[in-house]
């Protein structure tokens, strides 16, 4: 995997900042740092980054409210630090558009693990296919280089995970997944996630792409068995 990648690491302890950022660097990946929120957001509106390491506990804006502003407008990979371990605050952070999740105090050597494991995912692992995909007469469009949905024509912001699992469904159209072979073919064995999380990422879907996302019509749910996507794709571009 190529290390030209720029990472934004948010946190308000320097010690924690100069650590991670030492680690990175010795791995060839480019760092920044900011220490409050509002710098984050700056830095990340004003440069190319390629994935956020995103602590919970900032002054200011917090570390949710950073998350959910760049995800009005990207799906740059985000890593959150929390040191809230219950798991109904891990859903609560991939809800709000998280892609993974350490809790403090945590190892570096960890991190830095899941950084690449999640750069490697990100920005390699799709198939190719073609670029553009519509479904129900432009209802739904996916743009499969460049990670865009559009609902309706506007912008539906999905997270990296999101849009894989959706890429997962659109490759394989009316198959039914159960959740461990979402988890098996959108991250492999290297994912720690759980039945519930995958729950909050489909819910999180529908919220974006489903005119009505307690009676879906593109990801519906087969009782007791998993999930499939029902297509009627109309026109494929290249």
């Amino acid at each position: 995997m190529s290390n030209n990648f720029k990472i934004l690491v948010v946190d308000d302890e320097q010690n924690i900042l100069d650590v991670v950022k030492a680690y990175l660097e010795k791995e060839n990946f480019e760092v920044i740092s900011a220490m409050d929120g509002r710098t984050a957001i700056d830095i990340f509106n004003s440069g190319n980054i390629d994935l956020i390491i995103l602590d919970l506990m900032l002054p200011g804006l917090t570390g949710e409210e950073v998350c959910r502003r760049i995800r009005a407008s990207s799906s740059v990979p985000i890593i959150m630090l929390t040191a809230k371990a219950e798991e109904d605050e891990k859903i609560e952070g991939i809800s709000i558009g998280a892609d993974d999740y350490l809790t403090k105090p945590f190892s570096v050597r960890e991190l830095v693990a899941r950084v690449r494991a999640l750069l490697r995912r990100t920005y390699k692992n799709f198939a190719p296919m073609a670029d553009i995909l519509t479904f129900n007469n432009k209802d739904l469009e996916v743009d499969i280089k460049k990670m865009l949905v559009k609902k309706e024509g506007k912008l539906a912001s999905l997270t990296t995970n999101e849009f894989k699992i959706l890429t997962i469904f659109i490759m394989n159209p009316e198959k039914v997944f159960s959740r461990e072979e979402l988890v098996e073919r959108a991250f492999g064995g290297e994912y720690e996630g759980f039945d519930r999380t995958v729950d909050t990422y489909i819910k999180n879907i529908r919220q974006k792409i489903e005119s009505n996302p307690k009676e879906p019509v593109y990801i519906v749910t087969l009782y007791g068995i998993g999930y499939k996507f029902k297509p009627n794709a109309e026109e494929v571009k290249k």
